[in-house]
């Protein structure tokens, strides 16, 4: 077991997934470890209340309740919160579909399929967006989809020195369009609105107010200008131009041979 004082002295090297054990489970059996229950059971309750009631809420005390066990119990599989939350974060990565990045001439389609997953992840769990950063996330399903990520960058042609460029430019954007936009379904959500009433609502409530009108003017006919009925029908739009934009650049870097 990892102490939290040697957490503290070298978080860099901090990971369920260098403990020297299999990830989240405490080794060896005692007889008192409760029975019925094991590792994926609690991570898979951990993504429920996560997903239902955000990171803020988010305790171990809960989770026990959620699960109907006592506090102590959870602990015989993992030995902190913040190992869970690691497990909880790979285990979403699991929902990435994988393209077959083997034919490269076919980059493309894989570098908007990998997007898509990416954006799906971030917004069907908003809490994982901040979690990207604050752990190594090096599990076997986020390795996994970094690893794809990568080989099709190789698939561009960008040379070598760029292609972490190139790489930051979409999977960046993806990661700011994608929380932006769990964001705002969680707070239509917290109102009890669809997308599109809160929408009309927040629009209404801004052409009220001169000074904001005023501001908002040009705002507006962009608005109009990007088509789409609904709300989820523009923001598909802007995402697909945006990612055509950015696919677009790669070729024009390529042809460069930057």
């Amino acid at each position: 077991m990892v102490s939290a004082a040697d957490r503290a002295k070298g978080p860099s090297r901090t990971s369920v997934w260098l403990e020297g054990k299999p990830a989240g489970r405490r080794a060896g059996r005692k007889p008192a470890q409760p029975t019925g229950l094991d590792r994926e059971k609690i991570i898979a309750a951990t993504v429920r209340l996560l997903d239902s009631e955000g990171a803020a809420k988010f305790s171990m005390r809960r989770l026990a309740a959620e699960l109907d066990v006592t506090a102590m119990s959870v602990y015989w599989y993992v030995d902190t919160k913040d190992d869970l939350l690691e497990l909880a974060l790979d285990a979403v990565f699991g929902e990435v579909r994988l393209p077959d990045v083997g034919d490269a001439s076919e980059w493309r389609g894989q570098l908007r399929a990998l997007a898509v997953e990416y954006r799906g992840v971030l917004v069907r769990h908003p809490w994982v967006s901040a979690l990207i950063g604050t752990f190594l996330n090096i599990g076997p399903h986020s390795m996994g989809f970094s690893l794809a990520v990568q080989e099709v960058m190789r698939n561009t042609g960008l040379p070598p020195h760029g292609q972490m460029g190139g790489l930051s430019a979409v999977f960046q954007f993806v990661y700011g369009f994608g929380t932006i936009e769990g964001h705002f379904i969680q707070r239509c959500a917290a109102a009890g609105l669809s997308q599109d009433e809160y929408f009309r609502e927040a629009m209404g409530s801004i052409r009220e107010q001169p000074d904001f009108s005023r501001h908002f003017g040009n705002a507006a006919e962009l608005m109009k200008a990007r088509g789409g009925e609904t709300v989820a029908e523009m923001r598909e739009r802007d995402f697909d131009f945006a990612l055509e934009l950015l696919v677009a650049g790669i070729e024009a870097m390529v042809a460069r041979a930057v």
